[in-house]
C-alpha cells in the first residue's frame, strides 16, 4: 500500500503515541533539568547532566531529539490532514490530525523560532524546505485549530466514528475543547507582543470568550501493558521500571534538586530569602512527586522529607553533604496517582499502563484560563481565582495527594496569604503565583512547557546550576546538525552564543 493511501484512521494511533514518546522522554528530562526540578545523583555518578548544568555546549547536538522526535510526527499529522477525503469519511480523523499538528508544532516554534513549515512535509518532492517566519506559523496553527472545530461542527453524515482515537475514544466535543485550549495556549504565549500581532491576538482571543476548555486529564493510551517494553507506557519505562519490573538506569540517576526540595519543604533546608513565600508551608504534593528520606534542615536537624542535590555540585560542596548521602527519587504518585494497591512495582507498573500518559493536564488548562482571565478580564468573564484553585486540586488529585485532610487545608489557607504563591497581591504577583503553581504542577508531567513559560514570564525564581557558564537559561535551542547536513542552504546560521541573548533568532513572542 502506498503511504499516501494509508488512511488517517490507520495512522492516528501510531502518530499520537510516538509523539508522546518524545514528550515523555527527551522533553521530560530537558524541562525538569532546565527548571531546576531534577538534579543528578552526584553521590553515585560523576558529573551527571554536566552539559545541562554548565550550558557550555548548547550546540546542534544539544537535545536534538526534540526536533528529530517531533518533526516526523508532525509530518504524519500533515499527511493525515491532506488525505484525499472526497466522501468525508475521514473528517473526524482529519480534524484530530489538525489539532495534534498544532499541539506539537507549537513546541518546535517555541523552542527554535523560525522553522520549515509550508514546504516541510513534501517528502522526496522537497528535501530542502525553506524556513518560515515563526509568527506566521503561529497564525497558521491557530487557523488549523479553527478548521478542525469547523470540520467537527459540520458533522458530515458519512464521517466515520473515530474508533482508533487513543485519546478521547471518539468524543469529538472533547477534541473541540482541547482545540480551544491549545488555541488559548498559543494566544497567551503572545502576551508580550505589540502592534499588529497584539491586534491579531486580541481579535482571536475574542473568539474564545464563551468557548469550552478542557477540564480533565488528557491522556494517551493505545493499550499500554507490561507484556513487553515496547508495549509499556514510555513514561514509566523511561523513568522507573521496565516490563519485567527491573529498575531502569534513569531511576537511580534522577533525584530531586535542592531547589525544588526546599520549595516544597517550606524553605526549611536552605532558610534562604529567595524562598520567603514558601517559608513554613509544606506542600502536600511533595511526597507524591519525590520519595521521603531522612533529610536535614538548615540548622542541621534531621527530618523526614525530601533531600535533594544542588545542581552542578559534587559531594563535599554545598548542597551535597557527605554526612547525609540520602536522595529523594521519583515518587509513586507520578506513576500510580492515588490508585491502590500500589505497594509493589508490579502494581505501580499496572496502574501506570492503565492510566496512560498525560498529553495535556487539567491543571495546565485551568492555570492557562486563570492567566487569560487575569490579563483580559473584558474578554473572559469567569473567575481567575476559581480556575487557579481548581488547578492546584487537579494536580494534587492526579498525584494521589490527600486533598481533604488538615495538611491540605493548612496549605490552601496558607498560600492564600502568600503573594507569588497563592491568589493575592498585585496582578504581577498573581502571574508569579500562576507560574509557581504551574512549575509544581508540570514537574514530571510536561516540564518543557514550563520552561517555555519561564522564558516568557521570568517566573518562578529558578537558580542556575553552580557550574553554569551563562547568567541565564537559553532562550531557544540550536537547530540540530541533521538540518545543517541536509538543509544547509536554508537553515539559519546561528551560534551557540546567540541562544543566550534576545535577538532576531529568539522566538517572536519573546523578543521584547
Amino acid at each position: 500500500m502506498q503511504a499516501e493511501q494509508i488512511t488517517p484512521e490507520l495512522m492516528l494511533p501510531g502518530a499520537i503515541s510516538q509523539a508522546y514518546r518524545t514528550q515523555a522522554g527527551t522533553m521530560m528530562q530537558f524541562g525538569n533539568l532546565m527548571m531546576n526540578s531534577w538534579a543528578g545523583n552526584s553521590y553515585t555518578i560523576a558529573g551527571p547532566y554536566s552539559r545541562e548544568f554548565s550550558l557550555s555546549s548548547v550546540d546542534n547536538t544539544f537535545y536534538r531529539g526534540i526536533w528529530e522526535g517531533l518533526y516526523p510526527r508532525v509530518a504524519n499529522f500533515d499527511q493525515m490532514e491532506k488525505f484525499t477525503n472526497n466522501n468525508h469519511e475521514q473528517d473526524y480523523y482529519i480534524a484530530i490530525a489538525k489539532i495534534m499538528k498544532a499541539y506539537y508544532m507549537q513546541y518546535i516554534v517555541d523552542l527554535y523560532g523560525d522553522a520549515p513549515y509550508n514546504e516541510a512535509f513534501m517528502g522526496q518532492q522537497n528535501t530542502t524546505p525553506k524556513y518560515d517566519n515563526d509568527a506566521d506559523i503561529y497564525k497558521i496553527l491557530i487557523s488549523k485549530l479553527e478548521e478542525a472545530n469547523a470540520l467537527i461542527d459540520a458533522a458530515d453524515d458519512n464521517a466515520l466514528e473515530p474508533v482508533s482515537d487513543i485519546v478521547f475514544h471518539g468524543d469529538m466535543d472533547k477534541w473541540k475543547a482541547l482545540s480551544n485550549t491549545i488555541k488559548l495556549k498559543l494566544l497567551v504565549r503572545m502576551s508580550k507582543v505589540t502592534g499588529d500581532l497584539a491586534t491579531y491576538r486580541n481579535t482571536k482571543l475574542q473568539t474564545l470568550a464563551t468557548a469550552t476548555f478542557i477540564d480533565e486529564e488528557v491522556v494517551v493510551n493505545p493499550g499500554y501493558s507490561a507484556s513487553s517494553d515496547d508495549q509499556m507506557n514510555p513514561y514509566i519505562l523511561n523513568w522507573a521500571r521496565n516490563a519485567s519490573g527491573q529498575q531502569v538506569s534513569n531511576y537511580s540517576v534522577v533525584v530531586v534538586s535542592e531547589h525544588m526540595a526546599n520549595a516544597l519543604e517550606g524553605n526549611v533546608i536552605l532558610n534562604s530569602a529567595n524562598y520567603t513565600k514558601f517559608t513554613g508551608l509544606k506542600d502536600p504534593r511533595r511526597t507524591r512527586l519525590f520519595t521521603n528520606v531522612t533529610s536535614v534542615d538548615s540548622n542541621g536537624n534531621p527530618f523526614t522529607g525530601l533531600k535533594g542535590v544542588r545542581q552542578g555540585n559534587v559531594p563535599g560542596q554545598p548542597g551535597v553533604p557527605v554526612d547525609n548521602v540520602n536522595t529523594s527519587k521519583l515518587g509513586v504518585g507520578n506513576f500510580a496517582g492515588g490508585n491502590t494497591p500500589a505497594s509493589t512495582w508490579t502494581q505501580i507498573i499496572d496502574h501506570n499502563n492503565g492510566r496512560g500518559g498525560v498529553l495535556f493536564s487539567k491543571s495546565e488548562s485551568n492555570l492557562l484560563q486563570a492567566e487569560a482571565a487575569l490579563r483580559w478580564p473584558a474578554i473572559f468573564s469567569f473567575s481567575p481565582a476559581t480556575k487557579f484553585n481548581v488547578a492546584i486540586i487537579a494536580n494534587a488529585t492526579w498525584l494521589g495527594a490527600n486533598t481533604t485532610n488538615a495538611a491540605w487545608t493548612t496549605y490552601i489557607t496558607g498560600i492564600a496569604a502568600r503573594p507569588g504563591l497563592g491568589w493575592t497581591g498585585t496582578d504581577i504577583q498573581k502571574i508569579e503565583a500562576i507560574m509557581t503553581q504551574k512549575w509544581i504542577a508540570l514537574t514530571n508531567i510536561n516540564p518543557t512547557e514550563m520552561f517555555i513559560e519561564y522564558n516568557r514570564t521570568g517566573y518562578p525564581f529558578t537558580p542556575m546550576a553552580t557550574t553554569a557558564q551563562f547568567p541565564n537559561k537559553p532562550y531557544r535551542l540550536m537547530y540540530p546538525n541533521s538540518e545543517y547536513a541536509a538543509n544547509s542552504a536554508n537553515v539559519p546560521n546561528i551560534s551557540s552564543a546567540d541562544v543566550f541573548v534576545k535577538n532576531q533568532y529568539t522566538p517572536f513572542w519573546n523578543q521584547n
